[in-house]
């Protein structure tokens, strides 16, 4: 396993990271995880040279049971179990207080983020994880106007003061790569979470080059988006009740994707490269500004798939040329909440 220093944080993480979403069931969104299993697939994880798992306090999360916090639990116990909680860096993150992904435009920072609200999440991630200081915490959401809020500034600052929180980070909107350069030239952030795969590549046109001169670090998130470039989808791939997937992947964009995923694996034949995934994750780590990529694994086989990527390396430059012209630009998101398409978020 090869290791990054997070921006500023300084925080050495491997590059390989742990992406927690789905690994506590996460009612209407994923399902289907086994907790024994995702407890053994942390175990692999770690023993594989893994140090960073990325998790929210909304992870598992149900309406009917406000005061539990399923993943950030989990992770916990783990830790506590196993004693690691020096050889293993946590971040999770702030929920919006109106529970709205993402945080849309010209919204009031205090329907979103108000002081309480922050105090209140920090204090129970605290107690969810079973730790006395969260090494990274990010905001789930973010406009970037938010950074304009002198209370929100105090707040971050008065935490941060306690010792509850070591270091800040920023996880932007859904396709929004760049808005949060404006908090980022406070220096009171130190990473940023953002989509990034190689049918999303965006954020490399400003983004990076902002993170690298600025010594931001990059989290990137969904790096197999969400499961389509796993190279396991096809036009008659069917979701389990309940999973979101069902709405981000139609028929007609299965199909689409189908035939995008055939270009890929001709690719990986081309240049005797294994598998689409391994592709599609060295792609993501070829580029040095990003720290670390968090992927979502439920499963055992996933997790010695994904972290073995790390001793692979970098691709050589004349295999990025091609997948720099596979870009496919779509918001997918919009269609599982249709009320985004008229909140002035879609950019």
């Amino acid at each position: 396993m090869k290791y990054k220093i997070l921006g500023k944080t300084g925080l050495k993480v491997s590059e390989v990271g742990y992406g927690t979403w789905q690994i506590a069931n996460d009612p209407g969104l994923w399902v289907g995880a086994d907790l024994a299993e995702s407890e053994k697939c942390l175990n692999e994880y770690v023993s594989r040279g893994g140090n960073f798992i990325d998790t929210a306090w909304v992870y598992g999360w149900d309406v009917n049971y406000p005061n539990k916090h399923p993943a950030e639990e989990l992770i916990g116990s783990f830790l506590k179990k196993n004693n690691l909680y020096d050889r293993v860096i946590v971040a999770t993150k702030i929920p919006p207080k109106n529970m709205k992904w993402p945080a849309w435009k010209d919204i009031d920072v205090q329907n979103v983020f108000p002081s309480d609200h922050i105090k209140k999440c920090v204090d129970d991630s605290l107690q969810s994880l079973g730790v006395s200081s969260i090494a990274l915490m990010q905001f789930h959401v973010w406009q970037d106007d938010f950074i304009l809020n002198d209370e929100l500034v105090e707040t971050i600052k008065g935490i941060t003061k306690t010792g509850k929180v070591q270091h800040w980070g920023i996880s932007v909107n859904d396709y929004q790569p760049t808005n949060c350069l404006r908090a980022l030239n406070t220096g009171l952030f130190s990473s940023v979470q953002t989509i990034f795969n190689v049918f999303y590549q965006k954020p490399t046109k400003e983004l990076f080059a902002f993170a690298e001169k600025n010594n931001i670090g990059i989290i990137a998130r969904v790096p197999l988006d969400e499961g389509g470039l796993s190279g396991k989808l096809n036009n008659d791939s069917v979701f389990e009740l309940g999973d979101f997937r069902s709405q981000y992947f139609t028929k007609d964009r299965l199909k689409e994707l189908s035939s995008r995923i055939d270009r890929l694996r001709n690719i990986c034949v081309k240049y005797k490269i294994d598998s689409v995934p391994e592709l599609a994750l060295r792609f993501i780590l070829s580029h040095p500004q990003v720290s670390v990529m968090i992927p979502g694994m439920r499963k055992i086989a996933h997790v010695k798939e994904n972290t073995g990527i790390s001793e692979k390396g970098p691709l050589d430059r004349k295999i990025l040329d091609e997948l720099y012209k596979e870009v496919w630009e779509r918001n997918f998101y919009s269609d599982v909440d249709p009320s985004l398409k008229n909140s002035g978020y879609l950019a």
